[in-house]
């Protein structure tokens, strides 16, 4: 009897145990994050950072993807190719992510996305503007759900083509970004305005990436007396530019000026009330642009949380993760070869809007947003009033423009 009760006591315990136990852990999802987090221009970063830890720490209360808990894995790429490539290498192999996200500089992305391939991992960029990505170096593991060059600067063009402004010139960053913006912006212009002018390769600014004195170059564009202006400075070259250009009197009304991502909330941040008024201004993402209920639990949560509000960088990255999530969920798996499939023409609505990704170049049909520069008691940088909203299938160039033989 004794035995028999024994006997009975252990199979409880046995079995108590066994109950009792937590379930193994669930593999995380491992998500490996590549952007400029130093130096002039690590505000973007930072944001994006930002934008990405409060995607992870929503999704993660909420269940995680497909169960899994996600893990973000964070690295510098400086600005720079090189570094960049190191970077997403280190993730691929050591950290073994399953997804690579970010990418802020056009050159970086141009350079380090032909190697993609041969880590069989899809990247989602959701900053750097090339067309080339997703144009004459695509490949079916690189995606981007922000605008690129094409779409942002076609919408310069339409609205440069509402003013009265006949002769243009432009000041851009002396590399692919800046002169491939003054390309597109002379031909989406040309088509919707025959008979404009643009000034000849002596009245145009190209200043080098690594500038911080705009002041001859400033001076050479006041000079040639044009009509409107086309900026494509960004970060803290485009800082450090208006604040030179208001002391110089650039900002005067003498011309029009279009200034292509100077509605980063970076940007705007940075200058306060020295960012002039009335300069139309655009940007990949901007937070009081979509009235969505899904866009404004995006900016409270992010301002409750960072005390700030998001940036089109924060939103980008916020974005890609979600974008991850339901191509996952799609697939019904976590096999990078089943998620690749899954973002091939995934229809999603992000903060930004409902986008869409196309299966042909992988390149994101999205919305576009310009404003002019108005300064509002209950905000402290400047905010955009009036607003344009582009849709991002009157702004986007056909597939068979774009050069992109996906393999």
């Amino acid at each position: 009897m004794r035995k028999k009760l024994l006997l009975t006591l252990a199979l409880g315990t046995l079995i108590g145990f066994l109950g009792l136990a937590p379930a193994q852990a669930a593999k995380p999802v491992k998500l490996g994050f590549v952007y400029i987090m130093s130096g002039p221009f690590a505000t973007y970063g930072q944001f994006a950072k930002k934008g990405a830890q409060l995607a992870v720490d929503e999704i993660n209360k909420s269940g995680g993807i497909l169960g899994h808990p996600v893990e973000a894995f964070f690295e510098d790429s400086t600005g720079k190719p090189d570094v960049a490539l190191r970077a997403i290498r280190k993730l691929v192999y050591q950290q073994k992510v399953d997804c690579l996200i970010g990418l802020d500089s056009s050159g970086v992305a141009k350079s380090v996305v032909p190697s993609i391939p041969q880590m069989k991992t899809p990247l989602i960029i959701t900053h750097a503007a090339t067309p080339d990505v997703t144009g004459n170096v695509c490949n079916r593991y690189t995606f981007r759900i922000s605008l690129n060059l094409a779409q942002n600067v076609k919408t310069a063009a339409l609205l440069a083509a509402q003013t009265k402004a006949k002769t243009w010139t432009t000041i851009g960053p002396d590399y692919a970004f800046g002169h491939q913006s003054w390309e597109y912006f002379q031909k989406y212009l040309a088509e919707a305005k025959p008979g404009v002018k643009f000034m000849g390769k002596d009245k145009v600014a190209f200043p080098p990436f690594k500038t911080t004195d705009f002041s001859a170059y400033i001076t050479k564009v006041m000079q040639s007396k044009p009509d409107g202006v086309l900026v494509s400075l960004w970060g803290g070259n485009l800082i450090n530019f208006i604040r030179q250009g208001s002391e110089m009197g650039f900002f005067n009304g003498d011309f029009e000026v279009l200034i292509t991502l100077g509605a980063a909330t970076e940007v705007l941040s940075a200058l306060k009330d020295k960012m002039p008024e009335g300069l139309w201004v655009g940007s990949r993402y901007w937070f009081l642009a979509n009235q969505s209920p899904l866009n404004q639990k995006f900016v409270k949560n992010y301002h409750d949380r960072y005390g700030e509000y998001p940036s089109y960088n924060a939103h980008g990255a916020y974005g890609a993760i979600y974008s991850y999530k339901k191509a996952a969920e799609k697939a019904g798996s976590l096999d990078k070869e089943a998620v690749i499939k899954a973002l091939e023409g995934l229809k999603i609505e992000l903060p930004v809007g409902t986008i869409y990704i196309r299966p042909e170049d992988h390149q994101a049909v999205t919305p576009a947003c310009w404003g002019k520069t108005a300064a509002d008691p209950n905000y402290p940088i400047r905010i955009l009033k009036p607003m344009k909203i582009f849709k991002g299938e009157d702004i986007t160039p056909a597939v068979t423009e774009t050069g992109c033989k996906m393999k």
